[in-house]
């Protein structure tokens, strides 16, 4: 099924939103709650998955995938049914940035972290994509279970801190499973253990790395919402301690 053609704005710097441009009849696709507002003739309707399986069984096989990413069994679907150009805001609900990704330029194709799709045209189909390997599977956590875009359109996702886009050309890179935003699918990906056992217990950087190779584009986050989550709660708990011991 083609994508509606969607026109849009990005807004903001450090914590970013977009704003989608409809035109009479197209509709963008979002993720439950991440709606910030709309104008007049936008009408919104929460259904099960992006729109692309019309039967009971596609819906509910859509939907069970979408329960393995950990992602709501339902979409929200924004239309606009005026007679003008309307627009409706998206925004994930923590700081970073939004990246447009045109999936016709990039072979159809994209996979992302699971918690990383914003929004997109109607006509994508989001799916999920299991990592064969055997470094992935046996390790799962983050990077074993990713989501999978395809169409013709524009699709957003959302990124914590500043994003690298990384041009690879027959070419290696490795990082941190959390950094990872998404990728385009003609590159290799995999996960594996980080080091030696002195660097993964004492190095501060995890046991595990993610590792790409071939020929694509790699889309890095800068701060990760799990790595902002982690020191938000050493931050609190060490707080908590220094005022406990205090009242003693």
């Amino acid at each position: 099924m083609p994508s509606h053609q969607l026109e849009y704005e990005i807004l903001g710097s450090g914590a970013q939103s977009v704003e989608i441009i409809l035109d009479p009849d197209e509709t963008v696709i979002a993720e439950a709650g991440v709606m910030n507002y709309m104008t007049e003739g936008i009408r919104f309707e929460t259904r099960m998955g992006d729109g692309s399986s019309s039967g009971v069984l596609g819906k509910l096989w859509g939907a069970g995938k979408r329960m393995l990413t950990g992602e709501s069994l339902f979409m929200t679907h924004f239309t606009n049914n005026g007679a003008t150009p309307a627009r409706v805001a998206f925004a994930a609900p923590y700081p970073g940035t939004v990246v447009a990704v045109d999936l016709n330029q990039v072979g159809g194709r994209l996979i992302c972290q699971k918690d990383a799709f914003l929004c997109a045209a109607y006509g994508t189909q989001i799916g999920i994509s299991f990592n064969k390997r055997i470094g992935a599977g046996f390790f799962g956590g983050e990077g074993f279970i990713l989501q999978k875009l395809e169409g013709d359109g524009l699709a957003f996702v959302h990124a914590g801190g500043t994003v690298i886009r990384k041009e690879l050309n027959n070419e290696t890179l490795r990082l941190d499973t959390g950094c990872l935003v998404a990728f385009t699918s003609g590159l290799d990906y995999d996960i594996a253990l980080a080091g030696g056992l002195k660097s993964m217990l004492f190095g501060g950087e995890g046991m595990l790395l993610a590792t790409l190779k071939g020929t694509g584009t790699v889309w890095v986050q800068s701060l990760p919402f799990s790595r902002l989550a982690q020191r938000v709660y050493e931050a609190t708990y060490n707080a908590q301690g220094e005022i406990r011991a205090g009242g003693k």
